[in-house]
């Protein structure tokens, strides 16, 4: 296994001593059931916090959120979708349903985490919270800020979907819409919220690089996956577990994940890890020319190791600001920077993976084939991960696959390897 990056570089890992057998079954809520893998957790108990303090604390903050949105965190479903994967042309499509979750969308997970740690760490609840979204983060941030009574500072693109602008307004959240500068480079939103920091706001966000909590509870995700992966054992069409494709933004969801399945590696709950497809559009993929740029890297220096190495020791080699202004109906991956990108780049060459950037065509075909099969309304963000799928299985259909891997196709989509699995898993996220 590949050498994994730094804790500085956006690795979290779980705590010293956790093994499978703590996974409390018993539990549907997430943050009960993995509660031992936690940071928060080992802080509290650090603290002289009983493991029925720490699960009392969760069901208080969970019936809290309940309260705003009319729902608390459960283990969201993960659904057998045959008929799509006849539609699409794969042998086995499951979906990872997140549009089920609180605020309608993997989002709240990781606040609701950061939440833990305020709470264990007895933060002053005066002290202004900040998050920069396009959207479903700053939703999930308004809804646990909500519950916790804290104030919020939610910096938005002047882009930022208006319904979503209007519930963070009931929701009682400070909104600032961030048009870009002249002469500025980067998301506008994210600067300002950068500049919040500074002055004295802490870090209520979805971007592991700037709080490397926003991860702990994203884990959970993972962690869930690898359960059901664990149970995977339909045959004669390929593994669902075979690949898992997930639309990236600023990155932190894909990096928990691929964090929490490797864990769940560590811990012998699964033997391998699924080749990993971080998702991208046309309209704004520097994630994909950052995996370009490694895999470049890597032949000159004959490892893929040592790329890693180079890439961990002059990140801004490798990731910068999209050029063009990003554009896509997919507005919630339009991050102009993959913050927590070197994670994922790993996940992709450990897994033999790959970058999709997908078209705007595919993503409304992918947002309305979703909606249609899964029962649950999936917007083009929240289907972007389908629409990789999608993307690849056309490719090898024209006979490009195998071709490309190793270096940018046409679409600049780059794989890290040339197999297209049999069975894929999707989340499906958002409504945006």
């Amino acid at each position: 296994m590949l050498k994994r990056p730094s804790r500085q570089a956006g690795w979290l890992g779980a705590p010293a001593g956790v093994v499978a057998s703590d996974i409390d079954a018993s539990s549907n809520n997430p943050f009960i059931r993995y509660r031992r893998f936690l940071w928060s957790y080992h802080a509290a108990a650090k603290k002289g916090c009983s493991d029925a303090d720490f699960t009392q604390l969760v069901q208080r903050l969970d019936a809290a959120v309940a309260e705003v949105d009319s729902k608390g965190f459960e283990v969201t479903p993960f659904k057998n979708l045959s008929a799509l994967a006849r539609e699409v042309g794969i042998g086995r499509l499951a979906a990872k349903d997140e549009s089920r979750n609180v605020a309608s969308s993997h989002k709240a997970r990781h606040l609701f985490g950061l939440a833990l740690h305020l709470e264990v760490q007895q933060v002053s609840y005066s002290q202004p919270l900040a998050i920069a979204s396009c959207g479903n983060a700053a939703l999930g941030a308004a809804v646990v800020a909500r519950a916790l009574q804290r104030p919020l500072d939610v910096f938005a693109p002047v882009h930022a979907d208006e319904t979503i602008l209007g519930e963070l307004d009931r929701l009682g959240a400070h909104v600032h819409l961030c048009d870009r500068l002249p002469n500025e480079s980067g998301d506008p939103s994210f600067l300002r919220f950068k500049e919040a920091i500074s002055a004295g706001a802490l870090a209520f966000s979805v971007q592991g690089t700037e709080n490397i909590f926003a991860l702990d509870g994203g884990r959970c995700l993972g962690w869930e996956l690898a359960e059901s992966f664990a149970g995977d054992k339909v045959e004669g069409t390929g593994f669902a577990s075979e690949s898992l494709f997930i639309q990236v933004g600023g990155g932190a969801l894909a990096s928990s994940v691929i964090q929490g399945l490797t864990e769940a590696c560590d811990l012998g709950l699964l033997r391998s890890l699924p080749a990993v497809f971080a998702v991208q559009t046309v309209g704004c993929a520097p994630l994909a020319r950052a995996l370009n740029l490694v895999l470049e890297k890597a032949k000159e220096l004959d490892s893929a190791e040592a790329a890693l190495s180079a890439a961990q020791d002059h990140p801004v080699d490798y990731m910068w600001p999209w050029e063009q202004e990003p554009k896509s109906v997919a507005t919630g991956i339009l991050d102009d920077e993959t913050y927590d990108w070197l994670p994922i780049v790993w996940g992709m060459l450990e897994t033999q993976g790959g970058a999709p950037v997908v078209s705007e065509k595919t993503l409304a075909q992918a947002s309305a084939l979703a909606t249609q099969h899964s029962g649950s309304e999936i917007g083009p963000t929240g289907a972007a991960g389908l629409a990789g799928v999608m993307s690849l299985v056309s490719t090898s259909d024209a006979g490009q696959a195998k071709s490309c891997a190793g270096q940018a196709k046409d679409d600049n989509s780059v794989l890290a390897g040339s197999e297209l699995p049999a069975g894929a898993t999707v989340l499906l996220t958002g409504r945006t």
